[in-house]
């Protein structure tokens, strides 16, 4: 384990003072007491932050609404899972033999979880400007995050939702094709506002497309 941590910090480009706040952010609740958990909280906190003052630095001309919508797409599971894999934290994590059977290294969660906590330990370890150095280098642009379709539904809600308002609604609005190959029509509402439609092979499918289509559109808004 000690060789994936020199690896790990290796590929972070940062060498911890204190390798015990490293061990403890790959530390699965699987495996104990002194787990990650805590670290999690706080390197969210320390992600939004360093996500919104990059954004904002780096895109002058863009208005609120695009950029929450960037910054929700650079800290969504999939993108944090996307940066922990290219590190390698899957390989260093600390988990029980029953959780790591079940695929622990790999799941997006997990790895989403590790990173977070991994941001936070190098904030406690060597203070904002290092943290914001490991986003600098490690992270993506927002169009190079890879974005399962199934974040979309999630991702607009979220956007949507910021200031506390209402949740998007969706409704089947049509079908083609035979029974055996079906395609199904979905709309995303927003206040009664219909924001976009998508097509998919099952409704649910339809209604993620539907959702992306309006994260899209809001996005060039």
């Amino acid at each position: 384990m000690e060789t994936a941590n020199r690896e790990l910090m290796k590929a972070l480009g940062y060498s911890f003072r204190d390798e015990a706040l490293l061990r403890r952010a790959l530390t699965h609740p699987s495996a104990g007491k002194e787990d990650n958990q805590r670290l999690e909280f706080l390197g969210d906190a320390v992600l939004q932050y360093l996500m919104s003052d990059r954004l904002y630095r780096e895109y002058p001309r863009e208005r609120e609404g695009a950029l929450s919508h960037q910054r929700a797409l650079m800290v969504c599971e999939a993108a944090l899972s996307q940066v922990a894999r290219k590190l390698g934290i899957g390989e260093a994590l600390i988990m029980d033999k029953g959780e790591e059977q079940t695929g622990g290294r790999e799941k997006p969660s997990v790895l989403c979880d590790a990173m977070e906590a991994v941001l936070a330990a190098v904030y406690l370890d060597g203070g904002m400007e290092a943290a914001r150095e490991i986003v600098a280098r490690c992270w993506p642009s927002p169009e190079d995050v890879e974005r399962p379709m199934q974040d979309s539904k999630g991702l607009l809600q979220e956007l949507l939702q910021r200031d506390g308002g209402d949740p998007p609604s969706y409704e089947i609005t049509g079908s083609s094709g035979p029974p055996h190959d079906r395609v199904f029509r979905a709309g995303v509402y927003y206040n009664g506002k219909l924001l976009a439609e998508g097509e998919g092979r099952k409704k649910k499918e339809a209604e993620q497309a539907a959702a992306l289509k309006a994260l899209e559109a809001l996005t060039k808004e």
